[in-house]
């Protein structure tokens, strides 16, 4: 080996050493972070994480939601609720609260679906997703026996002459405010409240979805109440979901499909419709 050669060895010896020691000596890169993984379905994730699904309902529209002696809320919405949830495989949590907040509670995610006799409109549909029909229900009113023959239809109500108690923040405050104008609105925060105006002479009617006057004057049998055959409106009810989750909303398609496909929604239908020994329960 030559002197020459021996030098360049040498010196690629002592370059590589250096490199060696230099990567040695380097800090380590730091280690690149995970990225977060992408929540396909924010509110099934949720649901999911907790093992509970919240569903908001006003416990006080029977024969759709009802709140009983013993505090529980049953009712035609609650058992759709309830086979939600199993198909789901989490549990079941009933969240009670003013008709007029279940919306808004939906919005601020402290529930995750509502279920509340509420009418799928445009204008609710600007702010939630919905999904359904799973009923379609109409307007009435609930009245006393002699009041309900001078109130069979809307333009016979559209008198100032007439005082209507109407749900906050439902359909049929928004129908009163547009077909019958003239006359006079008591705004309530439940449907009991305008009940009770009713049954002691304070409005001459009480604005409501058929069903649940057709099961105040079965429960209030003895006072002479009435309601209308045949409703002013068509009103189709649906699930109300938010509507920043996809997955959710093609999910309970698909789950409210099932029920009424294998017959369960007819069966709870007629459980809560056509029968009433469940009436007593009520508080």
């Amino acid at each position: 080996m030559t002197r020459s050669l021996q030098v360049a060895l040498a010196g690629l010896l002592v370059f590589t050493a250096g490199c060696s020691w230099m990567e040695r000596s380097r800090p380590a890169a730091a280690a690149a972070p995970t990225p977060a993984p992408v929540r396909v379905s924010p509110v099934i994730d949720r649901i999911l994480e907790r093992r509970e699904l919240r569903v908001g309902t006003s416990g006080n529209q029977p024969p759709l939601n009802a709140t009983t002696k013993t505090g529980t809320i049953i009712g035609f919405d609650a058992d759709l609720a309830a086979a939600i949830a199993n198909a789901m495989e989490v549990k079941l949590m009933l969240v009670p609260m003013q008709f007029s907040e279940l919306i808004p509670a939906l919005e601020r995610g402290e529930v995750d679906m509502v279920l509340s006799g509420l009418t799928m409109t445009p204008q609710r549909n600007l702010h939630v997703a919905f999904v359904g029909p799973y009923l379609v229900s109409g307007m009435s009113i609930l009245t006393k026996e002699k009041t309900m023959a001078r109130l069979r239809r809307a333009e016979e109500i559209d008198t100032p002459k007439v005082t209507l108690a109407v749900l906050r923040g439902s359909t049929a405050e928004k129908f009163a405010q547009e077909d019958v104008p003239k006359a006079k609105l008591v705004l309530t925060n439940t449907l009991d409240e305008g009940v009770t105006l009713v049954r002691k002479g304070k409005v001459d009617a009480l604005l409501a979805d058929h069903p649940f006057c057709m099961v105040t004057v079965y429960r209030y049998r003895n006072e002479h109440l009435e309601t209308l055959d045949t409703p002013f409106t068509f009103e189709p009810l649906g699930i109300a979901l938010p509507p920043n989750d996809p997955l959710l909303i093609n999910w309970t398609e698909n789950a409210l499909a099932d029920l009424d496909d294998s017959g369960i929604l007819l069966d709870t239908m007629y459980k809560w419709f056509e029968e009433d020994s469940w009436v007593e329960q009520l508080r």
